[in-house]
C-alpha cells in the first residue's frame, strides 16, 4: 500500500476541512447539486472523450496509485546475479526451482523462457512486448486522469454559471442573491479540489509509477538475456549497475 498517497489525501482534505471550520460550519460547503454538476458532469465528458473500454481500466490505475509495489532494483539486480551464478554453475535447468520463489509474473515467466530453450530473440522480443503494453496501459490511466483533472474545475465553472442565472432570477428578492451566491461558488470550489487534490496528483503518480515499472522491467530483461546468453556474472552486474547508476543520475537532472 502507498502511504504516502493515502497520507496526501488525508491531508488535503483534512487542512482545507480545518480551514473551513476555521471560518464557517461545514453546512455552508454541503451542496448536492453543486457535486451532482461536477461529479456527473467530469464523468460524462470523459465518457465522451475515451472509448468505454480506457474509463473501465480506471479501477486499475487507482491499484497502482494505491496498493502497488515494487522490488528496489538493487535487490533484483542481487537476485538476477545469484541465478546468473547457479545457471553458470548447474546449467540453465539448474534454475527451474527458482521460477516459484520469484512473484513478479514478468520475470517468473522470462525465466521459465530460459530454462526451456526459447532463442535469446524470442525472449526479447516476447519480454519487449510486455513492457510496450504496460507502458500503453500507464499512459492511458495518465492521461484519463490529466484530462479529468481539466474537466472538474471547467464543469465547476458551469454550475457557478447556473447558480449565477438562478441568482439573478430571483433578483427581485435581495434576501435570496447572498445564499445563491455563496451556493453559485461552491460549485468552482468542488471542481478545483477535485482537480487539484485528487484526479491531477494522480495522474503524476502514475507517471512515477510508470518510470519506476519500466526500469525495474527493463533491468530484468537485461539480466535474463545475460543469462540466456551465458555472460558472466559479473560481467552482467557490472552492466546492470552501470544501468542504475545512470537511471539515478537521469532522476536527479530532472528534480534540478
Amino acid at each position: 500500500m502507498d502511504i504516502a498517497s493515502i497520507v496526501g489525501l488525508i491531508a488535503g482534505a483534512g487542512f482545507i476541512l480545518m480551514g473551513i471550520l476555521l471560518g464557517s460550519g461545514i453546512g455552508l460547503f454541503v451542496n448536492a447539486p453543486s457535486m451532482a454538476i461536477v461529479i456527473g458532469g467530469t464523468i460524462g465528458a470523459t465518457l465522451v472523450a475515451f472509448p468505454l473500454k480506457d474509463f473501465s481500466k480506471v479501477g486499475k490505475a487507482l491499484k497502482r496509485i494505491f496498493m502497488f509495489k515494487l522490488e528496489k532494483p538493487e535487490d533484483l539486480v542481487a537476485r538476477l546475479v545469484e541465478i546468473s551464478n547457479k545457471a553458470r554453475k548447474g546449467g540453465l535447468l539448474s534454475i527451474e526451482g527458482d521460477i516459484k520463489t520469484i512473484e513478479d509474473p514478468y520475470f517468473a515467466s522470462a525465466i521459465q523462457m530460459t530454462v526451456d530453450g526459447v532463442k535469446t530473440a524470442d525472449i526479447a522480443a516476447i519480454m519487449q512486448k510486455k513492457m510496450g503494453v504496460v507502458l500503453r496501459e500507464n499512459k492511458s490511466g495518465i492521461t484519463l486522469f490529466t484530462v479529468m483533472g481539466a474537466y472538474a474545475p471547467a464543469f465547476g465553472m458551469i454550475g457557478t454559471l447556473i447558480g449565477l442565472v438562478q441568482m439573478l432570477a430571483t433578483l427581485d428578492d435581495p434576501s435570496t442573491i447572498g445564499p445563491k451566491m455563496a451556493v453559485a461558488m461552491i460549485t468552482t470550489f468542488y471542481g478545483a479540489v477535485m482537480s487539484n487534490l485528487v484526479f491531477l496528483p494522480m495522474a503524476d503518480k502514475l507517471k512515477v509509477r510508470s518510470a519506476e515499472e519500466i526500469k525495474n522491467m527493463t533491468l530484468l530483461y537485461e539480466g535474463v538475456i545475460s543469462i540466456r546468453e551465458g555472460e558472466h556474472p559479473r560481467l552482467m552486474e557490472d552492466k546492470l549497475n552501470i544501468y542504475l547508476m545512470d537511471a539515478k543520475q537521469s532522476k536527479e537532472d530532472k528534480k534540478k
